[in-house]
């Protein structure tokens, strides 16, 4: 292909660090938490289901803690020089878990079967032309215009390829497939026990050789962080991701004999914290509650005391660790008194509002507690409305709420994990993963839209920033905390945190040293 730009990656050259040492066999047993509502990661995207199905699933490409493309199911890539054309190469002879063959032609099928269930790959794909198959190895994605965060879209979670053969022609929702999900990935499903375990088993026709090292993976599924940490201090479960345990247990952990931890393996996703508000009725339609709700809030108070430490104050709707943030935004301290001033100037009539907090655990519920004492010092009367997982899904996805906690990723880039929070076009009801709040702002959809296509880094910041700049002035949503999640594992589980992506793909190169 002419005027095209050549950019591969070896396998083996990732691999050959430390090779010399790794042993196969164990079983590693980790704690998912909550329990994922499915592991259908086409269909599902929410933290959990990610980090299970991340090792059923693949995409095509991995990313490193530099936010650089890796090769996964793509072998090798070409990016023409105009951004107009990108070329993936597949690996040869990978097989789906059920034994069928993967081809390009899967590939194409994920693009349309991702339409209408991925808020994130919706987004990205927008910018598409055309995906085209010319023969069984060989995907070529043809551009509307240049869009320079593309590479970054297609790690499993943001494009997990699903297997045609399965899925093609039937109702996706429904289709009996879903709980006993098929990928390409190191590990196979074998069995899940509600609300005991999921139990994957290594893959032993995995396309690279010698991978994965462990036999067994068991995702232990524990309903309270007290008792999680217990089963990690007597030895029943050897990896404690991100926030498995509450905040206040994790100084204590690590300072066990034989435990390490790491903040690693977040760097693709710069978890980010807020309070949907409910933009469609209620108090929380009109800018000077929410402005009031922002005021009334002392984060600072939430990030010293209920998160210990472990996180930033965020500005807005950008995180500080990703590309293009900018702090030049309005600011909003905790400011009772402001607070009070907006809802006196609005005509609050004292209405209640019910918040919905995130059922992640008793650090979430403490959240909710934080908020309500905090919104009704300033007169703002809260009722709050918990429930399970299942529960939050379909409340959030069917906009029945006034507020309701989140966190969602930022993928590296605001055209990825940002944009679709905040634009019109992700308006759809049944997801919990897009513009839920319901904010519409035809100016800065337009800014955003100029922003994802701009080539020149200089004027893409000048978009962001006035982008931020408007949308802190609207308060959308409440911008709550910038959070770290350290993982904790036990020292002999080796390689635990290849990439930037973390656990949600990074336990083929794990190994247990015995």
């Amino acid at each position: 292909m002419k005027h095209l730009k050549m950019t591969t990656f070896l396998v083996a050259a990732m691999l050959a660090t430390g090779a010399a040492a790794q042993q196969d066999g164990g079983r590693l047993d980790l704690i998912v938490q909550p329990e994922p509502p499915g592991l259908m990661l086409g269909l599902v995207q929410n933290g959990p289901t990610q980090m299970v199905a991340g090792q059923i699933y693949e995409g095509l490409l991995r990313y490193n803690t530099d936010l650089e493309p890796q090769p996964s199911l793509a072998k090798s890539w070409e990016i023409a020089e105009d951004g107009m054309t990108y070329t993936f190469h597949l690996n040869e002879g990978v097989t789906w878990h059920d034994g069928e063959p993967f081809s390009s032609a899967d590939v194409v099928f994920t693009t349309k079967f991702l339409q209408d269930n991925h808020a994130r790959f919706r987004a990205a794909f927008s910018h598409v032309d055309s995906v085209e198959a010319p023969d069984a190895n060989t995907v070529v994605i043809k551009m509307k215009e240049p869009y320079g965060p593309f590479i970054n879209a297609f790690e499993a979670g943001s494009m997990p390829i699903v297997p045609a053969h399965i899925y093609e022609g039937t109702d996706y929702a429904t289709n009996e497939m879903n709980a006993t999900p098929i990928g390409t990935g190191p590990y196979k499903f074998v069995e899940w026990s509600k609300g005991s375990y999921i139990h994957l088993t290594k893959n032993e026709d995995y396309y690279i050789d010698g991978l994965p090292h462990i036999e067994d993976l068991y995702y232990r599924v524990v309903p309270d962080a007290a008792s999680r940490a217990v089963a990690f201090e007597t030895g029943e479960v050897s990896v404690l991701p991100g926030g498995a345990v509450e905040n206040w247990d994790v100084k204590r952990l690590t300072e066990m004999d034989g435990v390490c931890s790491t903040s690693k393996g977040w760097e693709f996703f710069a978890p980010h914290a807020w309070m949907w508000l409910n933009n469609r009725e209620g108090p929380t339609s009109d800018k000077r509650f929410r402005q009031a709700v922002m005021y009334a809030l002392d984060r600072e108070f939430v990030k010293d005391v209920v998160w210990n430490g472990f996180g930033t104050v965020p500005t807005g709707p950008v995180s500080s660790k990703t590309n293009f943030y900018t702090d030049d935004v309005p600011q909003y301290p905790h400011d009772p008194d402001k607070a009070k001033e907006l809802l006196a100037e609005m005509g609050y009539d004292g209405t209640p509002v019910r918040v919905l907090p995130l059922p992640y655990g008793e650090t979430w519920q403490r959240w909710a507690e934080a908020v309500k004492q905090n919104l009704e010092e300033v007169g703002i009367k809260v009722d709050i409305d918990s429930a399970d997982v299942a529960g939050w899904n379909e409340k959030t996805a069917n906009w029945d709420y006034d507020m309701a906690f989140t966190y969602l990723y930022q993928y590296g880039d605001p055209a990825l994990g940002v944009a679709r929070n905040y634009t019109a076009d992700q308006i759809k009801k049944g997801s919990p993963w897009n513009n839920v709040e319901g904010y519409e702002n035809p100016e800065l959809d337009k800014k955003w839209a100029a922003a994802a296509i701009e080539p020149d880094n200089a004027k893409r910041q000048e978009l962001y920033t006035e982008i931020q700049q408007q949308i802190v002035e609207d308060v959308p949503v409440a911008w709550l905390l910038e959070i770290e999640f350290p993982t904790i594992y036990r020292c002999n589980v080796k390689n635990l945190i290849t990439t930037g992506i973390g656990l949600n793909d990074g336990l083929r190169d794990a190994w247990i040293e015995q």
